[in-house]
């Protein structure tokens, strides 16, 4: 597969999960907001935006801006209409890739942006982030059902599943500026739509351990992050057989890649709960690392392009 069109649907499978996800995680704050008087809006917005990576601005920061930065903002990769935006222009470059289904899909969703943000102004913001959600969901729907299980779809899925380990290792970091309450184990779990099935497996415990197990550990849970580092991790192994060249099967894993992403599934799975929580800021800013650190290794790995060559004439004898 050319270089150009893989790192094209490994950034189709990133921003698509980019833009759900940040939708949820304002969906719910800013839900959360709203239903507590004593919050402070300052201060919670701002510790979105750190959480979110975004830069807080000098002047007031209040709900409508956060949305604007987070949700709005055409010229950010990192808002949801962005993500999405980007998305679509990837799938420009990947067409002869992607199935028909999923480009109109794709294309469909860039063309209803348009509408979904007047939604805004009319229902409120709420009905936006849910229009995003179920786009996103159609988006992901199109590509199980119409895409080979081939080295596009290795490369999609790899960074749907980077992406989707960064988004909750930061969504858990809101948890700890919070300070713990009970509350806010509630919110991360609707956030990554995990309230039913959380109720469902801990019989209605809700306690910071559980939590947390459910939430890092859970291997049945897709939105876990130990079920979206195993999905990266068997995406790469599908992608760089172990061993390498010459070396087949025999000598550990081939790629930085592999190694970046075994070392923080090995950490999770060998840790107990109870553990995790005692360290619980380091994990997740080791988690956050380890995202970056996959991304550039990937990058390298398979995204590297070649300078062009320079001829120069023949000196004449």
């Amino acid at each position: 597969m050319l270089s150009r069109i893989a790192e094209s649907l490994y950034w189709i499978g990133r921003y698509v999960e980019r833009a759900e996800d940040t939708a949820r995680i304002l969906d719910v704050h800013l839900h959360r907001m709203l239903a507590d008087p004593w919050s402070d809006e300052e201060t919670a917005c701002r510790s979105l935006l750190a959480v979110m990576g975004v830069p807080p601005p000098e002047q007031p920061v209040s709900a409508a801006r956060v949305v604007g930065l987070l949700g709005l903002d055409e010229g950010s990769h990192s808002s949801v209409v962005g993500a999405l935006a980007a998305a679509r222009e990837n799938a420009r470059g990947a067409r002869e890739t992607i199935s028909a289904d999923m480009w109109e899909g794709l294309n469909a969703t860039w063309h209803g942006l348009p509408d979904a943000r007047r939604r805004v102004e009319q229902q409120g913001v709420h009905a936006f982030f849910r229009w995003v959600r179920e786009r996103c969901a159609v988006l992901a729907g199109l590509a199980d059902a119409t895409m080979s299980r081939d080295e596009g779809w290795l490369f999609m899925v790899l960074g749907r599943s980077v992406e989707r380990v960064d988004m909750t290792a930061r969504l858990l970091s809101t948890h700890v500026r919070a300070g713990g309450s009970i509350p806010s184990w509630l919110t991360l779990l609707r956030s990554c739509g995990a309230w039913e099935t959380f109720l469902r497996t801990y019989r209605g415990s809700l306690d910071d351990r559980y939590a947390a197990e459910f939430l890092l550990l859970d291997r049945l849970f897709p939105r876990s992050v130990f079920a979206a580092l195993s999905a990266a991790e068997a995406c790469l192994t599908e992608l760089e057989p172990a061993g390498g060249p010459g070396q087949p099967g025999r000598v550990g894993v081939s790629t930085e890649a592999q190694r970046i992403v075994g070392r923080a599934r090995t950490n999770l799975e060998f840790r107990g709960a109870d553990e995790l929580l005692t360290d619980f800021p380091a994990v997740l800013a080791s988690l956050e690392r380890t995202c970056s650190q996959v991304n550039e290794a990937v990058s390298g790995r398979y995204f590297r392009q070649t300078s062009a060559v320079a001829w120069m004439p023949e000196a004449v004898a």
